[in-house]
């Protein structure tokens, strides 16, 4: 995550969680839930105030969210009721370590030639039938939005294309839907299902 993304969440990361939707945990993740066997150890990366985290833990799955930035980590602490680490992309370095990775919204951040090392790393942490899930923002290359993120903006072919290069997943899925972003800014999602 680069230094102006990151600064947004560590200054507006109440904000940014109040804004979404009350109603819970993201809609994708019941059904990637139901995919995984009961008690599942599911590793999140950006788990942003830590309501999916919540939500998974409360179905009885083992769940380790983690996040880039010490603000949106402690926001987590705080919903969650224990200390959540704080973990960039390129840190993680678990082998065969997990059954699921989710990643919602997040891997969005990273430049379209940073993101395969990284997908790279998530098919390394996960165990052989693994899955893992996230979503990014469609588009055709990467911009800063108004509020100085900096996001991919992958058309799909391209967002398959970086995750065919980065390791030999077994299945690969993707799927788009119309959706929004912060500040309700209409915007294409790309939902991303692997198995290694």
């Amino acid at each position: 995550m680069d230094r102006e993304t990151l600064q947004f969440y560590e200054q507006r990361g109440r904000e940014w969680a109040d804004a979404l939707p009350h109603t819970g945990a993201s809609p994708e993740l019941d059904p990637f839930l139901d995919l995984l066997p009961a008690g599942a150890r599911i590793l999140e990366l950006g788990c942003g105030d830590g309501r999916d985290a919540e939500y998974a833990i409360a179905r009885g799955f083992d769940v380790h969210p983690s996040d880039g930035s010490p603000n949106m980590a402690r926001l987590a602490g705080e919903r969650l009721g224990f200390d959540v680490p704080v973990l960039r992309f390129s840190e993680l370095e678990a082998v065969e370590a997990f059954d699921a990775v989710w990643c919602q919204a997040t891997l969005l951040h990273l430049a379209e030639d940073e993101l395969p090392a990284v997908v790279t790393g998530i098919h390394q942490a996960l165990r052989p039938g693994g899955l893992h899930w996230a979503s990014f923002k469609g588009g055709n290359g990467g911009a800063r939005d108004p509020h100085g993120r900096f996001y991919s903006y992958l058309p799909a072919a391209r967002l398959k294309a970086a995750y065919r290069r980065a390791a030999p997943w077994s299945g690969l899925d993707i799927s788009t839907r119309d959706g929004f972003s912060f500040g309700k800014v209409p915007t294409p999602w790309h939902n991303v299902l692997a198995r290694k």
